[in-house]
């Protein structure tokens, strides 16, 4: 199966369930608006956020999979079974001891978390609250990431990308439950836990029907969870460096009163280009990735990565070019309602802007990693990201006081250093594969690139102007700005495909070849 095939059939259930997202996110910033409240329930959805975009998204996956797959091809079906059952086993046992941990520690978790928060009286306790009810969610990710590889392994991504949409229904039942928004926050942190436990089911339903029986018991250390675990725990902190950073950003913005819901609001956003095609990819091509890496195939290796970036960049370098030149229509247009206010908008488009250029570094890190995953090298990446969530620390923190001592708002330099902090992330796993010879982008590669950044640049002069004239464009879509939000990103769509296929970024030869795979 191709990289283009596989990562359609991901990108589509992705899809799917972004588009139950976004219906998720307006209903819940609709009920809950911008302020304490929303700041309470967001700081408690961050872990789960953490361990969905860490764990299910493919950090954990990534390896884990390589492991499973040698073990599989070299040891056969029924050690692969085994490997997986005791790494079950052992990864639900450290992630229950952590979230037992982490609720009994969350007063003081907390106040790194939400420390802008600390002396109210009534809305930090409500933080507290909202987290420990929302943290058992952590353990069912975690079990869900090695059902999902399981699943990935045989081929199988249909399950596993669609699962996540337990959340998104789960939030849109809880959010009508409550009389005020304080009583509809408990109902969606306890939402939140729900999912994940029937996401669990799902994915444990799926694995069965591959014939792959895995039962529960007691952990034990054997050689095979210490090799999955050498690999997997620093394989899930190289992978997570861009969800510290955004918990980093999250931290300080509780300084400013509604920071935290403009960041999280930016996030729903410039979050839909990686979920739909960074993760997609990068799961897609990883174990075509280790079978070349195994065999020592270099000429395979390269293809898949030079069709990986590819692929990856004609996708984003348009969504993001998009996210610069229009970051108010959209937000505005899709977010705007019920105790969201247009300033509110106006706000998050500040920093959406700023998320927008960081968009294609989020998306290679994603593609690039696989490249060590593959070989099972994890610690190399897992010492960039750390590097990365340095960067992010120390530029987030001094752009974020410097603004607010002249005056303005801090929140935009948290958007500006987590974009340059993953520019420093991808930069460091390219350097690295060149240093190693695992990979060296192609001639047709680079000369794509140039393709997709002269289309991804008209379209956004289009959309520039057609962001100008929004209102005007409004008089034919029933006066409604999300109807002509959503016009006008079709039209820019409509628009980066003409300019693709005129520029050669993408090719009709491409598109045969994909309904062929």
């Amino acid at each position: 199966m191709s990289v283009l095939k596989n990562t359609l059939t991901q990108s589509t259930w992705t899809l799917g369930s972004r588009a139950l997202g976004f219906l998720r996110d307006v209903v819940i910033l609709a009920k809950l608006g911008a302020g304490p409240v929303a700041d309470a329930f967001f700081t408690a959805l961050m872990f789960p956020n953490l361990f969905r975009r860490v764990f299910a998204e493919g950090a954990f996956a990534q390896a884990f999979v390589p492991a499973y797959s040698r073990t599989l091809e070299a040891e056969g079906p029924e050690a692969a079974r085994q490997l997986a059952e005791e790494t079950l086993r052992g990864l639900l046992a450290v992630t229950a001891f952590l979230v037992i941990v982490a609720q009994l520690a969350m007063p003081w978790i907390m106040i790194l978390l939400h420390g802008g928060y600390r002396n109210d009286p009534v809305h930090f306790p409500l933080a507290i609250l909202l987290t420990q009810i929302t943290m058992p969610y952590m353990s069912f990710m975690a079990l869900a990431a090695l059902l999902s590889g399981i699943l990935n392994s045989g081929g199988k991504f249909a399950m596993s990308a669609g699962a996540p949409t337990l959340l998104n229904f789960s939030l849109l039942i809880a959010a009508f439950i409550g009389s005020d928004n304080y009583e509809i926050s408990k109902s969606l942190a306890v939402a939140v836990s729900v999912a994940g436990l029937l996401q669990v089911i799902l994915l444990w339903y799926g694995v069965s029907r591959q014939k792959i029986r895995l039962r529960l018991g007691l952990p034990k250390l054997t050689p095979g969870v210490k090799r999955v675990a050498a690999l997997a725990v620093p394989g899930t902190i190289a992978a997570s460096g861009m969800q510290i950073n955004i918990m980093v950003s999250q931290a300080l913005a509780s300084f400013e009163t509604g920071a935290k819901t403009w960041l999280y609001s930016a996030d729903r956003l410039y979050q839909l280009p990686l979920g739909l095609v960074g993760v997609a990819v990068g799961l897609a091509i990883l174990p075509r990735l280790s079978r070349a890496a195994r065999s020592d195939d270099r000429g395979q290796s390269q293809s898949v990565m030079d069709n990986g970036v590819g692929l990856a960049m004609a996708l984003t370098l348009p969504a993001a070019a998009a996210l610069m030149a229009a970051p108010f229509l959209f937000v505005d247009g899709f977010f705007t309602r019920g105790d969201f206010t247009s300033l509110d908008a106006q706000q998050t488009a500040r920093a959406l802007f700023h998320f927008g250029w960081g968009v294609p570094a989020f998306v290679l890190i994603k593609v690039l990693a696989p490249g060590f995953f593959a070989r099972e090298d994890t610690r190399t990446p897992m010492g960039y990201s750390l590097t990365s969530v340095g960067v992010n620390t120390v530029l987030g923190a001094s752009l974020f006081f410097l603004l607010k001592t002249n005056g303005m708002a801090g929140f935009p330099g948290l958007a500006i250093a987590t974009s340059t902090a993953a520019w420093v992330n991808a930069g460091l796993l390219f350097i690295g594969l060149l240093r190693r010879d695992w990979y060296r982008p192609g001639g047709e590669l680079v000369r794509r690139l140039v393709s997709v950044f002269i289309a991804s640049s008209a379209m956004a002069g289009l959309l520039w102007f057609l962001a100008n004239h929004s209102d005007t464009i409004a008089n034919y879509t029933l006066d409604s700005k999300f109807l002509a939000a959503l016009a006008i990103a079709a039209v820019g769509a409509a628009a980066y495909g003409l300019f693709a296929l005129i520029f050669g970024a993408i090719r009709i030869s491409d598109i045969k070849g994909a309904r062929r795979a």
